[in-house]
């Protein structure tokens, strides 16, 4: 199997500032992604996600580590990079006073596309992310949801194989998030290597062909997301609803080391009641991520800026 990014003990160390003591932000962690997959990166505001993104594309130098990406060295072929790759910062970095074709004309002539093929190009990736009709909308008058898909857009002008996205729907409503997520999934079809930062669980999960979780910096799983819950998972659960004699129904759980020994012990705890439902319960993803990092769910909800963000993360 190809890989598009190898990872070897990648480090990142923010010097000591303002009285605080210097920040491990990520910490000598190691992680392949495969070609053509989409390699989710799971974890809190804080936790490094930002910052391996920021190492990999080479907007800051790695303290310590080694890494290859699409071939190259990180440390000696950091330009080579970036001629192949695709970054989607969490901010925009498009520019407000230029209209949606010609930011992705300008994104064009950055990456050395012919001329001849620009306007061509634009036009396509304006009717692929539904923007057509927004052609002469100037950036700053665009909806976040349009933002991010114009910023995903120009990303691609110069068709890399490898796409950057640092928290794609973070701040969006919940029809534009999933759209965007629906535009990663045709991407990852067409055969483009997606590397993903989330904070949203089911993002996650819906999205990525591997997941890695990544809390202070440090990988502390890394699996496909059925091998992930295997990882968490416990005893059996059978759960079995019930019509009650009032009309009402009873939901009845009961955990054991063997599945059709437990559901037969459901079964004689209900008598002769009409069975309406029998599930066995799976870990989520949920309970994958407290039971591996000992943190809350809740702590995946906060956003940055808002009581938890960390600009380094």
């Amino acid at each position: 199997m190809t890989e598009a990014v190898q990872v070897t003990g990648l480090t990142k160390i923010y010097p000591a500032a303002g009285g605080r003591p210097p920040v491990r932000a990520v910490d000598g962690i190691d992680f392949t992604v495969h070609e053509g997959e989409v390699f989710g990166f799971l974890g809190p505001n804080g936790a490094g996600k930002t910052t391996t993104i920021r190492m990999l594309t080479g907007l800051t130098r790695p303290t310590a580590g080694h890494a290859r990406v699409l071939g190259f060295d990180l440390a000696t072929e950091v330009t080579r990079i970036k001629k192949h790759i695709g970054v989607v910062p969490e901010t925009s970095n498009l520019y407000d006073e230029l209209s949606a074709f010609d930011n992705l004309v300008f994104s064009m002539q950055l990456y050395g596309v012919p001329r001849a093929e620009r306007k061509r190009r634009a036009e396509e990736l304006l009717a692929r992310f539904g923007l057509s009709e927004k052609r002469d909308v100037p950036f700053a008058q665009l909806s976040r949801g349009m933002k991010r898909a114009l910023t995903i857009a120009a990303a691609l002008a110069h068709r890399p194989s490898l796409l950057f996205l640092d928290e794609p729907t973070t701040g969006l409503d919940v029809m534009s998030a999933r759209h965007l997520r629906g535009m990663i999934a045709d991407l990852r079809r067409e055969g483009v290597t997606v590397f993903l930062t989330t904070h949203y669980l089911e993002e996650a999960e819906r999205l990525c062909d591997r997941i890695a979780i990544i809390v202070r910096g440090h990988i502390v799983a890394l699996d496909t997301v059925d091998g992930l819950k295997a990882q968490a998972s416990g005893r059996p659960t059978v759960e079995i609803t019930v019509a009650g004699e009032d009309g009402r129904t009873e939901t009845l759980r009961l955990e054991g080391d063997d599945v059709e020994v437990t559901l037969r012990q459901v079964l004689a705890q209900v008598g002769g009641r009409q069975v309406l439902a029998v599930n066995t319960l799976r870990p989520t993803l949920e309970d994958v991520f407290v039971r591996l990092t000992g943190l809350s769910a809740e702590v995946m909800l906060v956003e940055k800026g808002r009581g938890g963000g960390n600009a380094r993360g």
